[in-house]
C-alpha cells in the first residue's frame, strides 16, 4: 500500500505521523520547498505564501497544540510566527518525519489511473504511483482579487503579498477586508502610516483576544455542551461586557448570531480605532485612479491599497475538467475528507474552523488512518453523505466564498471522533 502526501504544512506533517502509528510505512510525502511549515515559513520574498512579519496565531496555545506533543511550557498564550514554526520543526524532528519528505520536488499533476490508483507527474521529470492520494496543500496560497483591482492606479498588494511595513511610512492607505488577515494589516501599517482607513462591506464579529484574562477560545470552550443558540446569547452578552457596542468604534452592529460567519480575533483594532489611528469605512461603490468612492458618498485618495480579499481554494497539480473548487458554494466531502466519486482521494486540513485547524487536522489523518487498516468502515451511504452534508454545512453559515469549507469546531471534532469509534453507521 503506497500513500502520497502533498504538502507538508501543518496538515501533511499530522498526516505522516498518524499514517505512521496506524502502522503504514509505504509513504512519500512531496514537499515543493527546502523545508517543513508551508504558510509558517516566513519570507519577504515576494510570490512566497507566508505569514506576515509581525504575524502570531489567533488561537491560544492550549487549543492549537496536536494532542501527543505540547508546545513548551515558556510559550505565551499567543505564539509568534518564528515559535510556531519551530514547534513543527521540533514535532517533526521527534517523530523523524522528515524521513518521509521529498523536499524541492513538486507536483505537477496528480493523475488518477486505473484500479483507483495515482500517477504523480514530478517536476524532476520523473513519474510516481501510488495506491491512496493525501492533499493537504493548505488553502492560503492563491489569492482572490476584488473585480476593480485594475481600476486603482495607486500601488495595490494583496494582504497574500504584504509581508511588512516597511515602505508605507507616511502614505494614505486603504484596507479592503475586516477578516484576520485585514484587521492586522490595517494595525500594522497604522504605525508609520499617515492615515489608514479599513473598508467593511457587511458587519463583522470582531473578537478580543482575551475574555475576562483568558483567551478567548479556552474561556468559550466551557460552554461549548451548551446549546447553540445558548452559546450564541452568552457570546453576545461577553462581548457587549468587553467592548460595548461596534457602532461605538464606528463599526457595523452584526444583525447575525456569532457563529453564522467566520470570526476576526484581534483586541489591537478596537484600540487603534479608538486612537484615531484606524479608521472604519463602509463598502465601496467604484474606484477611479487613486479616488475611491463609497457606499455612504464619501470620497477619499490612497496611495496603497491592501486587498484582504481572501483565497481561492486551489489545486494546481488536477486537470481544472478533474476536480475545481475555486468558486465552489460548497464542498461535497463526506467528513471533508472523502470524495464521492474517488475513493482513494483524501484531503486533510481542506477545513476553516472557528477554531485552530491543527487538532482538527490531526483527527482527519488518524480517521484516515484507521480506515487504510481497516479498524473502521465508511457507511454504506457514505457518498450520498458526501453531498447533503456539503449542502447541509453551507446552510449553517452566511453565503461567502469564504465560508465554503467553514466548520463549526466542536460539532465537527464530535463526528470525527464519533466515526474512529464506529459510531457513525
Amino acid at each position: 500500500m503506497r500513500i502520497a502526501i502533498i504538502g507538508s504544512g501543518c496538515s501533511g506533517l499530522t498526516a505522516i505521523k498518524n499514517l505512521l502509528d496506524a502502522g503504514l510505512k509505504e509513504i512519500i510525502c512531496f514537499e515543493k520547498s527546502d523545508q517543513i511549515g508551508g504558510n509558517w515559513v516566513y519570507t519577504a520574498a515576494p510570490g512566497h505564501s507566508s505569514v506576515s512579519e509581525a504575524t502570531h496565531i489567533i488561537s491560544s496555545k492550549a487549543l492549537s497544540q496536536f494532542s501527543d506533543f505540547p508546545m513548551p511550557d515558556d510559550y505565551p498564550d499567543y505564539p509568534s510566527h518564528q515559535q510556531i514554526l519551530a514547534y513543527f520543526q521540533a514535532y517533526t524532528r521527534h517523530f523523524h518525519l522528515d524521513h518521509y519528505i521529498r523536499f524541492n520536488t513538486a507536483v505537477l499533476r496528480a493523475e488518477k489511473i486505473e484500479k483507483e490508483r495515482w500517477c504523480l507527474h514530478l517536476d524532476d521529470g520523473t513519474q510516481a504511483e501510488f495506491d491512496y492520494l493525501l492533499v493537504a496543500n493548505g488553502h492560503h496560497s492563491v489569492p482572490r482579487h476584488p473585480d476593480w483591482k485594475e481600476c486603482f492606479t495607486g500601488k495595490y498588494l494583496h494582504a497574500h503579498e504584504y509581508k511588512t511595513n516597511q515602505g508605507l511610512e507616511g502614505k494614505r492607505i486603504l484596507v479592503v477586508g475586516a477578516g484576520n488577515s485585514g484587521c492586522d494589516c490595517a494595525v500594522e501599517a497604522s504605525r508609520v502610516a499617515a492615515r489608514v482607513d479599513i473598508s467593511l462591506r457587511s458587519p463583522q464579529y470582531i473578537i478580543p483576544k482575551f475574555i475576562m484574562g483568558r483567551p478567548t477560545d479556552t474561556f468559550a470552550a466551557t460552554f461549548h455542551w451548551l446549546p447553540q443558540s445558548v452559546q450564541d446569547g452568552l457570546q453576545r452578552i461577553s462581548l457587549r461586557l468587553q467592548i460595548g457596542r461596534y457602532h461605538d468604534y464606528a463599526l457595523p452592529e452584526p444583525d447575525f448570531s456569532p457563529t453564522r460567519a467566520h470570526p476576526t480575533i484581534n483586541s489591537a483594532l478596537f484600540d487603534k480605532i479608538r486612537h484615531g489611528k484606524v479608521h472604519p469605512r463602509p463598502g465601496i461603490q467604484k474606484i477611479s485612479g487613486q479616488t475611491v468612492y463609497f457606499a455612504d458618498n464619501a470620497t477619499a485618495q490612497y496611495d496603497v491599497l491592501i486587498a484582504a480579499t481572501g483565497y481561492k481554494i486551489s489545486f494546481p497539480f488536477f486537470d481544472r475538467d478533474f476536480l475545481d473548487w475555486e468558486e465552489a458554494a460548497h464542498i461535497p466531502l463526506f467528513l471533508r475528507i472523502f470524495h464521492p466519486d474517488h475513493p482513494s482521494l483524501f484531503f486533510v486540513g481542506l477545513i476553516q474552523p472557528q477554531g485552530c485547524i491543527w487538532p482538527l487536522a490531526e483527527i482527519q489523518a488518524r480517521l484516515i488512518g484507521q480506515l487504510l487498516t481497516n479498524k473502521i468502515q465508511l457507511p454504506l451511504n457514505w457518498r450520498k453523505l458526501a453531498l447533503s452534508e456539503g449542502r447541509n454545512r453551507a446552510q449553517q453559515f452566511i453565503a461567502r466564498p469564504r465560508h465554503s469549507i467553514e466548520v463549526h469546531y466542536y460539532p465537527y471534532l464530535k463526528q470525527l471522533q464519533r466515526m474512529i469509534q464506529g459510531q457513525i453507521k
